[in-house]
């Protein structure tokens, strides 16, 4: 029977992180793996990078070998030349060629997607199908999809125009306004669930959360055990710090090259309901009133695939990343 110092050194082993980069055209990509077993790639979305996974991808790496990566043009994951407009196929032609290189023995993998990087993961799964097994996209904000398209459109597009006049805080007021019930995408038909605070941040995906917190103040005596522990919350609280700056410093290329083209791709319902067997579309059970939560429903009605409800809102990964990883592996495996 395995002894405590051989089970903590297996399960460390497990969650260790192994780095590499990844050439593509037009850029070279920085991801981060954990664990052994089937391929799972984790998408971040918004402004985020491979660090908003840290707790998920621990929390799964018993079970899959788990990929996370800088999207192009975000912290790591470098351009070869000036930043222009992101589409979301290009995107998906970079998660297609991890899973090319990453992938057990070729086999197809689990993907999970949330906010901007869910519309990734539909035009992966209706361009690419034979790569993936499971396509989870989490409230996917796909304003083609809502009753009144125009009216989420110039959201988005106001957003981007106030940012390119007034700079990223104004951005993010100009959201929050934008959706909010009585000015909001579709007239207001969007209820506020949470406030304009969980608004803003549904449009953008992880930005914010993750909670840089200060490292815990020392304290003298206690065992041994307790003192790892302390020295692993203060190097948590530190990567947690240094994952929220990089967030930050990509918000100018989100709100300039991204917001508007992913939230405004028209998604192949054609090739994703021939798929639909693979697809697994989440909602938050916070954020169902939301504009991403409404446009993912009725992806799900159009093509006619399952649905599961997550913990937390739209931003429900870095709410409760616990939580979260624990229904994100119901779905995975059911």
């Amino acid at each position: 029977m395995p002894t405590t110092d051989a089970t903590t050194a297996a399960a460390t082993a497990a969650t260790a992180v192994r780095t590499g980069r990844l050439e593509a055209p037009g850029a070279t990509l920085h991801y981060e793996v954990r664990g052994r077993g089937p391929l799972l790639v984790m998408m971040p979305g918004g402004s985020a990078d491979a660090g908003i996974y840290d707790t998920l991808a621990a929390g799964l790496a018993d079970r899959w070998t788990v990929v996370a990566f800088d999207p192009r043009g975000y912290s790591r994951s470098t351009l070869h030349g000036p930043t222009g407009e992101q589409l979301p196929g290009t995107h998906s032609e970079d998660v297609a060629r991890l899973i090319e290189l990453l992938s057990p023995d070729g086999a197809p993998a689990a993907v999970f997607g949330s906010s901007s990087s869910a519309i990734v993961a539909l035009d992966l799964l209706s361009r690419r199908p034979g790569l993936v097994g499971r396509v989870v996209a989490h409230e996917p904000p796909l304003v083609e999809l809502l009753p009144d398209p125009a009216a989420g459109r110039a959201v988005f597009a106001a957003v981007r125009e106030s940012f390119l006049r007034d700079g990223v805080e104004a951005a993010m007021a100009t959201m929050a306004a934008g959706l909010a019930p009585e000015g909001g995408a579709g007239g207001g038909r969007y209820e506020v669930a949470t406030g304009a605070d969980e608004e803003s941040r549904a449009a953008t995906g992880p930005v914010e959360d993750g909670g840089a917190t200060a490292p815990p103040e020392e304290s003298g005596g206690g065992s041994e055990a307790e003192a790892k522990g302390k020295a692993g919350a203060e190097v948590d609280a530190v990567a947690e710090a240094a994952t929220v700056r990089r967030m930050m410093a990509n918000l100018p290329v989100f709100l300039e090259h991204v917001l508007c083209s992913f939230s405004g791709h028209a998604p192949d319902l054609d090739a994703l309901r021939a798929a639909a067997p693979k697809l697994v579309v989440g909602v938050g059970r916070d954020s169902r009133a939301l504009l991403p939560a409404v446009a993912a429903e009725r992806l799900a009605q159009r093509v006619g695939s399952a649905t599961a409800e997550f913990p937390g809102g739209h931003v429900g990964l870095t709410e409760d990343p616990v939580a979260f990883g624990a229904r994100l592996r119901e779905v995975l495996l059911g």
